[in-house]
């Protein structure tokens, strides 16, 4: 793959934060009936349909999917578990071909969020028409012809796996300057129009006629997105309704509660977790993690086992607080990237190997906890929200509806997340210890962040 394929750091979503002495709450679920389908194998006997150019096909409902079952009363909940993955494709690291085997493993569906001009050669680049800037802009870069055929053969086996395509729409603007966050609804509509185009089109555009085709219909397979650097949702969600999406995934951050809608679309955002031996909260993502530790992808080796363990450990105190409390969803996100030495990837892996496997526990992709949150009963989700982070019903969950009933309660004090992504600076704090404790009392202050911008290598 290109090398421009990369990441620029400044542009990755949403900055992390500090948060002071927070209390995370939980956040909805999905449910089918036993264990979870076992994904399904990279090719299957299916009717085919081509569409357009061939680059993709009609063959029928996604495999692998639960059925939704409405919860009877006083049900407990699943606990629902998202992993998702911003702008998912295939390069060397050959990540996305890995963590699908992991899913396998672990019977585990995700989201892929996938960056549309993935699926476009370099040499054709000025397809790309981005809102505000110059026909082939791009902050990520294009791909190359064998990047394109190794990213198709990807998305083709995890939509066959059952696991969904959803969009981290194209040129990743980022901030104020002519940025995602500045575009209008309209702007918006035509990102996602080209987004959906060179999914569409992608033998067109690479000459590579005669490989198979994508299984799905991208144009209706497509119900939800995470916009970079988790800018812009207000306008995003205007134009994403008025296409057929379900849900939004762009949300500055968030708590771990039950999700409700916005905008009309169900509304998942990062959500804040512990951060083990500090005073503060972070989002559920590989990136903000990177941003409190080193602030840059090539952080001191020495320490980096250490970051690691912090990162799974913090997911790890998010999912227990939520599977032993008020059940909502815990929304994971990440990059397929190597960042100080892969240390992210394999605390992801961890964490997918602990949760994945336990009592009640689905993991799923946010379209399977959409179809599972519009299959309830809105007032038992209703009851639901007013569970604080962590929180259990009292007297167990035949009294989910008690909730209210012993007078008004406190909530759980909790400081939002500084989410600044291009106007912050970097954290000094030591790495953390698993076998120490940080009691410095800044630790219970929120620091500012800034990421460090990488610019992609030559050749």
């Amino acid at each position: 793959m290109a090398a421009a394929w990369r990441y620029t750091l400044g542009a990755l979503a949403a900055l992390s934060l500090a948060t002071g002495t927070a209390a995370c709450s939980g956040t909805g679920p999905p449910e089918p009936s036993g264990p979870q389908a076992a994904p399904g194998p990279n090719t299957v006997e299916r009717p085919v349909r081509l569409l357009g150019d061939g680059s993709t096909a009609d063959t029928g409902p996604q495999p692998r999917q639960p059925k939704p079952r409405r919860m009877a009363s006083g049900e407990k909940p699943p606990q629902f578990v998202v992993f998702s993955w911003d702008g998912a494709g295939e390069d060397s690291q050959r990540l996305f071909s890995h963590f699908r085997k992991v899913g396998k493993k672990y019977h585990a569906t995700m989201t892929y969020f996938l960056s549309g001009v993935y699926m476009l050669p370099e040499d054709k680049r000025a397809l790309y028409e981005p809102p505000q800037h110059a026909a082939g802009a791009s902050d990520i870069g294009f791909n190359d012809v064998r990047g394109v055929r190794d990213t198709v053969e990807q998305l083709r086996g995890a939509w066959l796996d059952g696991s969904e395509i959803g969009t981290h729409f194209n040129g990743h603007f980022c901030g104020r300057d002519r940025g995602v966050g500045t575009w209008s609804p309209a702007e918006w509509k035509s990102e996602i129009r080209q987004a959906v185009s060179f999914v569409r089109n992608w033998k067109t555009n690479t000459g590579l006629k005669n490989e198979p085709p994508l299984p799905f219909d991208y144009a209706k397979e497509l119900v939800g997105g995470r916009a970079p650097c988790l800018e812009g949702q207000h306008n995003l969600i205007t134009a994403a309704r008025s296409l057929g999406f379900r849900y939004d995934a762009s949300s500055a951050g968030g708590r771990q509660v039950w999700p409700s809608k916005l905008g009309g679309l169900w509304d998942f955002p990062l959500q804040d977790v512990p951060v083990p031996g500090r005073g503060f909260e972070t989002l559920s993502m590989d990136y903000n993690f990177l941003a409190n530790q080193s602030g840059t992808t090539k952080g001191d080796p020495s320490r980096r086992e250490a970051w690691g363990r912090q990162m799974r450990d913090g997911l790890l105190a998010g999912f227990e607080r939520a599977y032993h409390g008020n059940r909502a969803p815990l929304f994971i996100g990440d990059h397929f990237e190597s960042w100080n030495g892969g240390i992210y990837m394999k605390a992801v892996e961890s964490v997918m190997a602990r949760i994945c496997t336990k009592e009640g526990v689905r993991c799923v992709s946010f379209k399977q906890l959409a179809d599972w949150l519009d299959a309830q009963d809105p007032e038992v989700l209703a009851k639901l929200r007013r569970l604080e982070v962590g929180e259990a019903p009292r007297g167990g969950w035949a009294h989910l509806g008690d909730a209210r009933s012993s007078g008004p309660r406190q909530p759980t004090p909790h400081l939002p997340s500084w989410h600044a992504p291009s106007s912050q600076e970097p954290s000094t704090h030591e790495p953390y210890e698993s076998s120490q404790g940080d009691d410095e009392e800044e630790d219970d202050k929120p620091m500012r962040i800034r990421p460090v911008l990488v610019r992609p290598a030559a050749g």
